[in-house]
C-alpha cells in the first residue's frame, strides 16, 4: 500500500515537473495552430489518418502500457468514448509502445477496449507532436486545429472533461 502510494506521489512529482519544464521551453504545438497529420496502424492493421477525419473532434492520447498514470485513465477513455461515440467524435488511443501487437492488444483486450487503439512504436506521432512523456493527450477540433494539450492523466468521464468535449462539438464545422 505504501510503496503504491509513494508510486503515485512519484509520477506526480514527475508529471508535474515535466509540464513546468515544457512550460518553461515553450511548446511546439500551440492551441488554434494545426494539428500535424499521421497516418498509425491500429491493431488490425488498417491505416487510420488524423486529417481524414476533419469535421470530428478528435481527442488523440499518446501512452504506453508500462506508463501506471495512463493504465489508470484508460478506463475513464472507454467511458468517454461510449457516451460520444455516436456523435461527430472520435477517441485514438496511439500507443507507443516497441512491442506492439503483443503487449498493446493483450492490454486492450484486458480492459476490453472498445475504442481504436493505433500502435506507432516508430513514435511517429509523438515526434509530430512534440510529446515529452506519457500519458499526453490533444484535443483537435473540427478544423483540425489544436484546441487543447493536456500533460498527464485526466478522469476523461469527468463533468469538466465532457463539457469541453461538448463545448468543442457544439461548433459547427466551418464555424471557427
Amino acid at each position: 500500500m505504501a510503496d503504491r502510494r509513494g508510486l503515485r506521489v512519484l509520477t506526480g512529482v514527475a508529471v508535474l515537473g515535466v509540464a513546468a519544464l515544457a512550460a518553461f521551453l515553450g511548446l511546439r504545438q500551440r492551441a488554434g495552430g494545426m494539428a500535424p497529420d499521421f497516418v498509425v496502424p491500429d491493431l488490425a492493421g488498417r491505416a487510420v489518418r488524423l486529417s481524414a477525419l476533419r469535421g470530428r473532434v478528435v481527442l488523440v492520447n499518446l501512452w504506453t502500457t508500462w506508463c501506471p498514470p495512463c493504465r489508470e485513465e484508460m478506463p475513464s477513455m472507454e467511458r468517454l468514448y461510449q457516451k460520444m461515440k455516436d456523435r461527430d467524435f472520435q477517441l485514438l488511443a496511439v500507443s507507443q509502445d516497441e512491442d506492439p501487437q503483443k503487449v498493446v492488444e493483450a492490454f486492450a483486450h484486458e480492459l476490453q477496449l472498445t475504442f481504436p487503439v493505433l500502435v506507432d512504436p516508430d513514435h511517429q506521432v509523438g515526434d509530430h507532436f512534440g510529446v515529452w512523456g506519457y500519458p499526453e493527450t490533444f484535443l483537435i477540433d473540427r478544423e483540425g486545429r489544436l484546441a487543447e494539450r493536456i500533460i498527464g492523466p485526466r478522469d476523461w468521464a469527468s463533468p469538466e472533461s465532457v463539457a469541453k468535449i461538448e463545448a468543442l462539438l457544439a461548433v459547427p464545422s466551418g464555424g471557427g
